[in-house]
């Protein structure tokens, strides 16, 4: 009987399953080995957002070793208030959490990794992530495929938006033009703080960047319903083609409010950190689209949770991202190749950070990301 598990004695979901059990074929890859260490790495380009303002992001890297020739890769990128984590708990939940559960484990079962350790790390989205792309990371390697094609292959490359944060008025139309001058089609546009300023920006980068340029407005949180209304009434002539959370994440009902009545596509960010809520906002029809984001929601495979909900209410996806090393950014741009219902991506987190130790991990050609075809992720860590 393939895939045969010894009884490992113990209650909840580890009871009657072990993933280090022996099966029916004769060789069966083993993890040896898992190393974790956090590297900072500062922005070229300080930002601000509704709710902070960032100069610098630590991500923490993961190593799973395995007994053959095959290393797997992954990323945390922590955020204590998305994800509520940091660094120091994501390592600490890597090597007290999975590095036991997964020391002499066959890599390729993922589906059996994710349902012992999604309870235990339930609360650690970022470091779930890391075993996560980690895994799938080997599981390409060991197919001698890129993961794109393994997870489903629709698409080859994927158009990404590019992240302006709040600035100036002068200073935001000249980043929007060194942008498209680069070759983006697609801009996202931060606010929140002000709807005066933002109606102002939004106006300006229109002006100069012409009619063909997408524009997307990311408020964070930061309106409310009626700062929202007022917003999209006043911008109407921009064309924006995404409203991302203006309204606060404890409070989903607003986005159906605003959904329902405003003109433009309004999508879920922070109001859509796992399954549950996934499943809440389709069933009480309360946004047009949702972002899901690899760090958010603990990895691939709950991605993929995620996006069959999403497709079955009738919702197209964006990828996105945090503050991310080039490696994260990669795992989620071949979850975004492999699905037809990824619509959209906003994968440009990795665009400015100095010193990334997996620069090169995505290959990016005015304003279009590619994998670079090597299998797995695609890049290993020196």
């Amino acid at each position: 009987m393939v895939g045969c598990c010894v009884p490992a004695g113990e209650d909840g979901p580890w009871r009657g399953l072990d993933a280090r059990s022996e099966t029916s074929y004769s060789s069966c890859m083993r993890i040896t080995k898992l190393e974790a260490w956090p590297v900072t790495m500062a922005l070229a380009e300080p930002y601000a957002i509704a709710y902070e303002s960032v100069e610098q992001t630590t991500n923490v890297f993961l190593r799973l070793e395995t007994d053959e020739r095959f290393v797997g890769y992954g990323c945390a990128a922590p955020d204590l208030v998305i994800t509520g984590e940091t660094p120091e708990s994501v390592r600490a939940g890597l090597y007290d959490v999975a590095a036991p559960a997964l020391q002499g484990a066959d890599p390729l079962r993922i589906r059996l990794h994710h349902h012992l350790l999604r309870p235990v790390l339930r609360d650690q989205p970022a470091a779930f992530a890391a075993v996560d792309m980690a895994l799938h990371d080997l599981l390409g390697k060991a197919c001698g495929q890129p993961l794109w094609r393994i997870l489903g292959g629709f698409r080859d490359c994927i158009e990404t938006s590019v992240t302006i944060g709040i600035l100036p008025v002068a200073d935001t139309v000249a980043r929007a033009r060194d942008w498209v001058g680069r070759g983006f089609g697609c801009l996202k546009l931060k606010g929140g703080r002000s709807v005066d300023a933002d109606v102002e920006r939004v106006r300006k980068v229109r002006e100069a960047v012409g009619p063909r340029v997408e524009i997307r407005f990311d408020a964070n949180q930061g309106y409310t319903v009626p700062q929202a209304r007022d917003f999209v009434a006043r911008t109407r002539q921009a064309r924006i083609a995404i409203l991302e959370q203006p309204t606060p994440r404890a409070e989903p009902e607003d986005l159906g409010v605003l959904a329902r009545e405003v003109p433009m596509p309004v999508m879920a960010d922070e109001s859509l950190m796992g399954l549950r809520d996934a499943f809440r906002l389709a069933t009480q029809d309360l946004v047009d689209m949702v972002n899901v984001k690899l760090m958010k929601v603990g990895g691939l495979v709950e991605a993929g949770h995620i996006n069959a909900v999403a497709r079955a209410a009738g919702y197209e996806l964006m990828v996105g991202c945090m503050d991310e090393s080039a490696l994260a950014i990669a795992a989620g741009l071949h979850f975004a190749l492999a699905h037809a219902n990824v619509a959209f991506a906003d994968l440009d987190g990795h665009l400015g950070l100095r010193d990334d130790p997996a620069a090169g991990a995505v290959l990016l050609r005015a304003g279009i990301l590619y994998p670079t075809g090597a299998p797995g992720l695609g890049f290993d860590l020196a």
